[in-house]
């Protein structure tokens, strides 16, 4: 637990939220009654996760404050894996589960995001090794506590279901008896009714995991090089053969064995028809990697404190054998943490996660003059300003009808397609904050509001200023000609007053990337919706 703490406390403060930390930190800062109505149209299925992390936020308002909670769900899993390890295999193979379980990459990657994987991973370690303690134990009472916390990390998030397979999977292999059956029976019943209305709730809400695609091999493959303290070189190859030997102890792997593989393949198989599977969705199955890595080199230790010499064994102090094999496997360890050292380092800079919106408010801060008119292009790049409104304070969200916690929403309402062209009509110049795939010209956008926003720059306005940083582009459009309102009623662009407080830590002197305005940029993938 020690070792996890440290992995997850280190460079916790990288400077920048991306998209899905920003939902959560914006959302945690709104009222209960906001996060209430929110949750009728949209991510119910982080429901108690935001309202969780209202109560932490509500102590301060903090990137790191927003990370802590995965930092310590981290650590108590690796303590729960150790004990697991512990109660299954011994002192030594629980020891090594921990450790495994803390210096894997993908481990340190949750324990540092501001979203409730971390937190699922805690709950269902914390049932697996609750669920072996019920079946060992000898009354029913031992059953109420694993039901509890499987209700609980399944209404984290409703995928974690999926652990209850797996423990299925467990009894099988045990071969317990039908009394047990009953109890866990009525358990897992108990759990999956008090999920049942979070189902029914997001299943109406299915269009947020639309971005997700088909799964093919290349994920199986990826899940096998991030459930091992390594995802290439001699350390991934020592680990899957160190898997194998671990099958071998077969009351560590009826557990650890379908905690692995069972929850990753009934989601891939499900996405096959539906897609749903992401890594983060089943993060909670390298607990069963570690614990199966552990046992295989807890057998290798036992066989190497048997060597045999010429036919006779040679008999080695109890004490000097446990001394060299916790040598070895410390060194081993550390082995494997440093040839990962890379990767963790990687990890820990804004740039590696998949969008930096406090560049954004950077790049806002030293671009932009105040009362300019801004345009997101899609609706969600708002986050930006909705995360670190210093760089949008002095001016105004040209498109904004309503704000995000009035409209209760993630990112606001926009004006219709009529009242934006009105609006857009009566400047001289905008801004635009963009991804750089949504200003390909092959990009035709499904939402009529973002038809029209691609519309009338096209028509109506040309790049006189343009800088890139990390893939999000900042432009300034100017008229082509003078401007000119149309009749009607002019509605009165939505002002900085629309943005709600939050932090004004942006980072000082985040640099930019000046282009051509006539070079086009490298398309990426689209910017996808908030993910479930």
């Amino acid at each position: 637990m020690a070792v996890m703490l440290a992995v997850g406390l280190w460079g916790l403060d990288r400077g920048g939220m991306w998209g899905d930390e920003s939902v959560t930190y914006q959302v945690a800062q709104r009222t209960v009654p906001q996060i209430w109505r929110l949750l009728h149209d949209v991510d119910a299925v982080h429901g108690l996760y935001y309202l969780l992390m209202h109560a932490v936020l509500a102590v301060h308002q903090d990137e790191v404050v927003l990370r802590l909670p995965s930092v310590c769900a981290a650590t108590l899993t690796a303590g729960l894996v150790a004990a697991l390890g512990v109660r299954l295999s011994g002192p030594r193979a629980g020891l090594w589960a921990g450790l495994l379980y803390a210096i894997t990459p993908m481990t340190g990657h949750y324990a540092q995001e501001g979203r409730s994987y971390a937190l699922v991973a805690a709950g269902a370690a914390g049932a697996t090794l609750l669920l072996v303690r019920a079946v060992e134990g000898a009354g029913t009472r031992a059953w109420w506590p694993y039901g509890t916390v499987v209700a609980l990390t399944c209404v984290l998030h409703e995928l974690a279901v999926l652990v209850l397979c797996a423990h299925a999977a467990t009894l099988a292999l045990m071969r317990v008896p039908r009394r047990v059956w009953f109890r866990w029976g009525r358990a897992a019943a108990a759990a999956v009714v008090a999920l049942l209305p979070l189902v029914w709730v997001s299943g109406g809400q299915a269009g947020q995991v639309a971005w997700l695609v088909e799964p093919g091999w290349d994920r199986v493959e990826g899940l096998a090089r991030n459930v091992v303290p390594g995802r290439t070189g001699p350390v991934f190859w020592a680990s899957l053969l160190l898997m194998a030997a671990g099958l071998r102890e077969r009351r560590l792997a009826a557990v650890a064995a379908p905690l692995l593989l069972v929850p990753p393949a009934l989601l891939l198989t499900v996405s096959q028809v539906r897609p749903l599977y992401h890594d983060r969705y089943v993060l909670y199955a390298l607990a069963g990697g570690s614990l199966l890595v552990a046992a295989g080199a807890g057998r290798v230790a036992g066989a190497l404190g048997r060597v045999r010499c010429e036919g006779r064994r040679v008999r080695v102090g109890r004490r000097q054998v446990h001394a060299v094999l916790g040598v070895t496997g410390a060194l081993a360890l550390v082995a494997a943490f440093l040839q990962q050292l890379p990767v963790h380092r990687q990890d820990r800079s804004a740039a590696h996660r998949p969008d930096n919106l406090a560049v954004v408010s950077a790049l806002a801060v030293h671009r932009m003059r105040p009362g300019d008119p801004v345009l997101f292009v899609p609706s969600v790049g708002r986050l930006a300003a909705l995360a670190y409104p210093k760089g949008f304070r002095r001016v105004r969200d040209i498109a904004l009808r309503e704000s995000a916690p009035r409209s209760g929403t993630l990112w606001g309402r926009e004006a219709t397609p009529g009242e934006l062209r009105r609006r857009l009509a009566a400047v001289d110049r905008v801004w635009v904050v963009a991804e750089t795939s949504v200003l390909d010209p092959r990009w035709s956008p499904p939402d009529p509001v973002e038809r029209a926003k691609l519309a009338v720059l096209a028509a109506d306005f040309t790049v006189r200023e343009e800088h890139v940083r990390h893939g999000v582009v900042l432009r300034l459009h100017v008229r082509r000609g003078p401007a000119h309102v149309p009749a009607g009623p002019a509605d009165v662009p939505a002002g900085p007053a629309d943005v709600p407080p939050g932090p004004a830590d942006v980072p000082p002197g985040a640099a930019t990337t000046a282009r051509q305005p006539g070079r086009p940029a490298r398309p990426r993938g689209r910017r996808r919706p908030a993910r479930r």
